[in-house]
């Protein structure tokens, strides 16, 4: 009878702090994504691929480097529900008149994956902020 109750309040104590383990809050994307110093990095990596990039590289050459770092750090932060708030242009006046074709931006979307890949960024993280990016693609895409 003793071993009985004393097993029953095992059991009861180990229900317990498996779900206060459980209940604790949950980190955003931003967290998950490394945080300010994560996104920066991701950023600085994928900007350094655009440059390289032969097949993209022309749609930025006459982009302001530094404006476009800090612009699309802020606009990944706030996307990713981190403490920036984007003050930049439209994705849709920002990338009026670049004629970006359903290829190029596929290519740069894949830069963006490569430079997660690289920051060791879990694919399920990756694939929430995709999916968050996603409903921009039409503002972007004009060809």
């Amino acid at each position: 009878m003793m071993f009985n109750r004393l097993r029953q309040a095992l059991v009861i104590v180990s229900i317990t702090v498996i779900s206060a383990c459980a209940s604790g809050p949950q980190a955003t994307l931003y967290d998950q994504l490394g945080g300010k110093q994560g996104i920066e990095q991701i950023t600085a990596r994928f900007i350094a691929q655009l440059a390289d990039s032969p097949e993209v590289s022309s749609y930025f050459q006459a982009t302001n480097l530094e404006r476009f770092y800090e612009m699309f750090g802020a606009h990944l932060c706030a996307v990713a529900d981190g403490p920036c708030t984007y003050t930049g242009d439209t994705m849709e006046r920002t990338h009026d008149g670049m004629n970006i074709t359903e290829t190029h931006f596929n290519m740069t979307v894949d830069l963006l994956i490569e430079a997660m890949n690289q920051e060791a960024i879990p694919h399920r993280v990756q694939n929430k902020l995709l999916a968050r990016l996603a409903p921009l693609r039409s503002q972007v895409i004009k060809r």
